[in-house]
């Protein structure tokens, strides 16, 4: 089959049918005349948690306004999220194949104790260190695809294994310490530098999201990931090559995991080898949060990182407000189980239609 071939049927399928996924939801169909009429109800369907956002952020403005509606705050909120956004859009990418990487905290804190020993402790150049770092979370990706396609494996007990492996290995090489001395450099353009009195941290976020949304929208190898998560064995028949789809998902996952690793000591200047632990939940709960925005029933790097900052918004204002340490993972594991079943939700929403 030529490529010609494949891309249009992968086109032709991706819009004709809708096979459900391990993590994700119905592919786009053609558009009527009558359905290209958005309602309300559709609006609400698409906007519904910007709405909501948009209200939590009225309603703890209304109880702290001297702390909440503060340009500060809001500079804090968008300005030192960088890390959770670059993790939550790196997620998307083997979860809209329909596969999980659990390893991607794990890859973190690798990258980011590479970073901070490599420079910190050798005396190796920042750039260098950055290179090294980013090539070790590739690798990673690398040998989780291996693994799974290779030898078909379940993708959550792999990386769940993997990272795990991780985590022993960042302990090992720092010596249960955080490495700090960081090259200021780094640290300048992450979190110190600024451009509308906001972190340039933000703006890297910003910057990947167009480039994914642009890689899922408007490129073949966007529709060709959408296509596989949906059935693997309709897009073999279809000439696609599944395992290298699926093998590349992971590496990429991985390359940018290790860049919201070398992010991440540049927020902080240090690298400590067991915080990064904490952005998985949050990570996941934004994925799936945002899967029932902008395109709702699709993973999708604007409805992410919307689902990000709202999340944010809400343990900002809970901690403005003083709530319990203990109150934030509530919030965050309601908040994933809320978002998986709207997502569920999404899905069978868009089957149905």
């Amino acid at each position: 089959m030529s490529e010609h071939d494949v891309n249009t049927v992968v086109q032709t399928k991706a819009e004709a049918e809708a096979v459900p996924a391990v993590g994700g939801a119905s592919a786009p169909r053609p558009v009527s005349s009558e359905r290209s009429r958005i309602s309300g109800g559709d609006l609400m369907h698409r906007y519904g948690l910007i709405v909501v956002w948009a209200a939590l952020i009225v309603v703890f403005g209304v109880l702290r306004p001297d702390t909440f509606l503060t340009t500060a705050n809001f500079q804090s909120i968008l300005g030192t999220q960088v890390v959770l956004v670059v993790v939550t859009l790196g997620l998307l990418i083997p979860m809209t194949a329909g596969d999980f990487d659990l390893s991607i905290t794990g890859t973190l804190s690798l990258s980011s104790m590479l970073v901070a020993l490599l420079n910190a402790e050798q005396g190796w150049s920042i750039g260098a260190a950055i290179v090294v770092a980013l090539a070790a979370g590739a690798l990673i990706g690398a040998i989780n695809g291996a693994l799974i396609v290779l030898f078909r494996l379940d993708s959550f007990i792999v990386t769940l294994g993997s990272g795990t492996i991780l985590t022993g290995v960042v302990l090992w090489i720092s010596g249960s310490r955080t490495i700090s001395g960081v090259s200021q450099g780094l640290v300048d353009l992450v979190i110190v530098d600024e451009l509308f009195g906001i972190p340039l941290g933000f703006f890297y976020g910003l910057a990947l999201c167009v480039v994914m949304w642009y890689v899922f929208e408007f490129t073949p190898l966007g529709r060709r990931l959408l296509f596989v998560g949906r059935g693997r064995s309709v897009s073999r028949l279809s000439g696609l090559r599944v395992g290298r789809l699926r093998a590349g998902s992971f590496i990429f996952c991985g390359l940018i995991a290790a860049a919201a690793g070398v992010l991440n000591v540049g927020t902080n200047g240090a690298a400590d080898p067991s915080s990064a632990a904490a952005y998985l939940l949050p990570a996941f709960a934004a994925a799936f949060l945002g899967a029932t925005a902008i395109k709702p029933g699709i993973f999708n790097p604007w409805g992410s990182i919307i689902a990000v900052y709202f999340l944010v918004t809400g343990i900002t204002g809970l901690q403005i407000l003083g709530v319990e340490s203990f109150v934030q993972q509530l919030f965050y594991g309601g908040a994933l189980i809320v978002a998986v079943l709207l997502s569920s939700l999404a899905r069978r929403r868009e089957l149905s239609e």
